[in-house]
């Protein structure tokens, strides 16, 4: 059995469902040695829950270990550029978290940036990131993994299958990804998280029908590009009262609580994307796909193979029924497998193999490029008021 050795970067929430992840890959011996996080704390208490080896206060102490085969990039945003180049050039395969990129102010900017930075500047900062990712991971034998789920979701991966083997034309897809809010106290800043809405939730469903939309460009032997995006935004929850806004969480500061992005690809075809932080009832976490000789409605979660009904939620309180949804009366849908269901557990067996063998991941850093041109290609569009072509 192939032995993989990781070390994680940031011991936050997506360490651990990353750790959860790894332990479930099968025909592979991952071996979780080394987590780096700045808060001691956080480091110590992820390496015993999931029994890693070491922890430490600076991450390049993973770097320069010769055990460690992956980066595994766990850390906000603003670090994902910086950490990747940095891990490529210590010889190292790399795992990053979503979003790839994004634009986080510079100095000399005005605060705050959401509000005073031109979204044109944003995008040509995020291009040359891109740019740079490139080049370094053409010129490294290392293999970059881009950490977006909804391309493993099981019914992604089957609508794709279907879509191969009937060698469909995708006519329309439309994807959302929309729940009450954030909480993460950073979530309404734009310098932390370089963006609202459409880049923290937005980039799942765009993923995901990006992947979708290559995999019939592959199946039919041709190439399909994104021609152009056309996006609105709104901060609509300042307008609330406290007392009104009591049941959503988002609090944003210069940051858009809801996007709606249509993309037009280059054989003519089309996608629109929802991504709210408006959304009451649950997260909603879907792709539809409408073919020429098929309808593929990919529902992730929540998904219909469990529905309870409750008066009162005796006993319940260690009991997880649904993310952003605190009520467990009535009738509910509770997130069965959700690690299944929401791609993670195929996600990473995919990546550790992919580190053991050398093969390309099914998400790879071209997606997470064209995601992250995408998203700001639909911020410029935003504030300029028409598409934006590429």
């Amino acid at each position: 059995m192939k032995t993989v050795t990781v070390g994680i970067i940031g011991a936050g929430f997506a360490s651990k469902f990353h750790c959860r992840s790894f332990s479930r890959v099968a025909g592979i011996d991952v071996r979780l040695k080394s987590v780096a996080d700045v808060d001691a704390g956080k480091a110590s208490a992820l390496a015993g829950e999931f029994g890693l080896e070491e922890c430490h206060g600076d991450y390049r102490v993973l770097l320069d270990d010769p055990e460690i085969d992956v980066i595994d990039i766990c850390t906000p945003p603003f670090l994902h550029p910086g950490m990747t180049l940095e891990a490529l050039a210590a010889g190292k395969h790399v795992i990053c978290e979503k979003p790839l990129t994004g634009y986080f102010g510079v100095p000399g900017d005005g605060t705050p940036i959401g509000d005073r930075v031109p979204k044109s500047v944003m995008y040509e900062k995020v291009l040359e990131d891109i740019r740079n990712l490139e080049r370094a991971v053409a010129g490294s034998d290392r293999l970059f993994m881009y950490a977006e789920n909804y391309v493993y979701s099981p019914n992604i991966l089957k609508a794709a299958e279907i879509i191969r083997a009937r060698k469909s034309r995708i006519l329309f897809m439309k994807g959302e990804e929309s729940l009450k809010g954030s909480t993460s106290p950073v979530a309404g800043r734009w310098d932390r998280t370089g963006g609202g809405s459409l880049i923290r939730v937005g980039c799942h469903p765009i993923g995901g029908i990006l992947w979708l939309k290559r995999e019939e460009a592959r199946a039919r032997q041709t190439s399909i590009g994104i021609r152009s995006v056309l996006c609105d935004t709104a901060r609509m929850t300042p307008s609330l009262s406290d007392h009104e806004r009591r049941h959503i969480s988002v609090r944003p500061e210069d940051v858009e609580d809801f996007a709606s992005l249509v993309l037009t690809f280059t054989d003519g075809t089309r996608a629109v994307v929802i991504a709210g932080d408006t959304m009451l009832g649950g997260t909603r976490n879907y792709v539809e796909v409408y073919a020429n000789d098929a309808v593929m409605l990919c529902m992730i979660t929540p998904s219909d193979n469990l529905s309870t009904y409750m008066l009162d939620e005796e006993g319940m309180d260690g009991v997880y029924i649904s993310e952003m949804l605190p009520a467990k009366t009535g009738w509910q849908k509770p997130f069965v497998a959700e690690e299944h269901l929401r791609g993670y557990v195929v996600q990473f067996q995919d990546f550790m193999e992919c580190a053991a063998t050398g093969r390309k991941p099914l998400s790879d850093l071209e997606i997470a490029c064209d995601v992250a041109r995408v998203i700001y290609g639909a911020y410029l569009s935003a504030e300029q008021g028409k598409r934006v072509d590429f």
